[in-house]
């Protein structure tokens, strides 16, 4: 059984909206007054943290902030767990930061709506949700975190999520992680990133400007545009983690990626100057954990595999050298003269090490080099 997070959007009224809004506000504030305490204590233990000023601190909590007694122990919950990471540094928690509820304080009435408490007593506030989250509800864990962006809230659900049994695989699909190319598999599919720079270039030049300018209305306006820059790069990432994932599935074949730990130290030692930004800006790891995930649910096996030389691997006769990438884009083996698409060869080589793991193979993962690649119909961007 594994965990899954379903964003389910909220439709307060204006009554209601402000009553959420200034209970995560005295949460938060709750919270950084709690983190005050726990660093100077060195306390991360919610237990003794709450005994903490001669035993007071909870009910200065519930009193100086007018918090029910559970949202007082979650407020403390939360500081430990920020705190417990970092013990070097004072936690600080935003004014619209999450807030989590629990039972006790907050309820379902069908999929309709939800009874949340707040400040100003408890609100059954009117719950908007598609088919996918429908039905899925009936696995609530119980706990939930309220959310607010851009000024609608949302509750972030956990709920089980049977794991499938995992298919015994005939083969892997190796899949090269990459800037100009954001993805390319082992059959030659390409997840362009052309259109990902275009639009990260208006980004930028936008995010210039608006910084140049200074104003109330810039400022708030960078902040949207992070939120939207965010949602367009998840996106990106949802569309080609679901079109591996499929067509794994559908050809009964395990998933090889990357094992890219470390690899923003890497690019700030070999990258030149002017293109850190972009080679550090893409979220590899969120691509690669939606990856996982979305796999985990499928049933598709997935292994991590060492991407040294991937791209300079000839996987015809072997041989190895740096002069074998000719450039960014092509591969030709100086032994032997076989050449093709140089992320595609790092493709078939990291399926190739995927097969260690999974050597039941029957898939020729050379029939696709030396082939023009194939560019991913779905993918649309911008």
């Amino acid at each position: 059984m594994m965990l899954q997070t379903l964003m389910v959007k909220l439709a307060p009224d204006e009554r209601q909206h402000e009553a959420l809004r200034a209970t995560l506000r005295a949460f938060n504030e709750a919270c950084n007054f709690i983190a005050k305490v726990a660093f100077e204590a060195k306390c991360a233990n919610k237990i003794q943290l709450a005994k903490e000023l001669d035993g007071t601190l909870y009910y200065q909590v519930r009193e100086k902030f007018k918090l029910s007694a559970q949202m007082a122990i979650r407020a403390i919950a939360k500081v430990v767990e920020a705190y417990k990471r970092d013990k070097t540094v004072q936690p600080m928690f935003r004014m619209d930061g999450a807030m989590v509820y629990d039972q006790r304080i907050l309820s379902w009435k069908g999929l309709e709506y939800v009874s949340i408490l707040t400040l100003d007593g408890r609100q059954k506030v009117l719950v908007r949700m598609g088919e996918y989250q429908r039905a899925r509800m009936d696995r609530i864990r119980g706990q939930a975190d309220l959310i607010l962006r851009d000024g609608i809230f949302y509750l972030a659900v956990v709920v089980d999520a049977p794991e499938p049994s995992k298919l015994d695989p005939v083969g892997t699909l190796g899949v090269d992680l990459g800037i100009v190319n954001l993805a390319v598999d082992s059959d030659g599919e390409i997840h362009s990133g052309a259109k990902v720079d275009k639009v990260r270039g208006l980004v930028s030049k936008l995010r210039s400007d608006l910084q140049a300018a200074g104003t109330r209305s810039a400022k708030r306006h960078l902040k949207r545009l992070g939120w939207d820059e965010a949602r367009f790069q998840r996106n990106v990432n949802h569309c080609i983690s679901k079109n591996l994932v499929a067509k794994a599935k559908d050809t009964k074949r395990a998933i090889a990626l990357e094992d890219l730990q470390g690899i923003r130290e890497r690019a700030t030692v070999r990258v030149r100057r002017s293109q850190r930004r972009r080679q550090n800006s893409w979220a590899f790891g969120q691509l690669r954990s939606f990856v996982e995930y979305k796999a985990a649910l499928a049933g598709v096996p997935v292994v991590l595999v060492d991407p040294w030389n991937t791209s300079r691997t000839c996987p015809k006769c072997a041989f190895v050298a740096k002069e074998n990438r000719v450039s960014q884009a092509e591969f030709k083996c100086e032994s032997c003269g076989f050449a093709g698409l140089a992320d595609h060869i790092a493709a078939v080589n990291i399926a190739a090490r995927g097969n260690v793991s999974f050597p039941i193979v029957s898939r020729d993962c050379l029939s696709h080099v030396g082939q023009p690649p194939m560019q991913a119909p779905h993918f649309r961007v911008g």
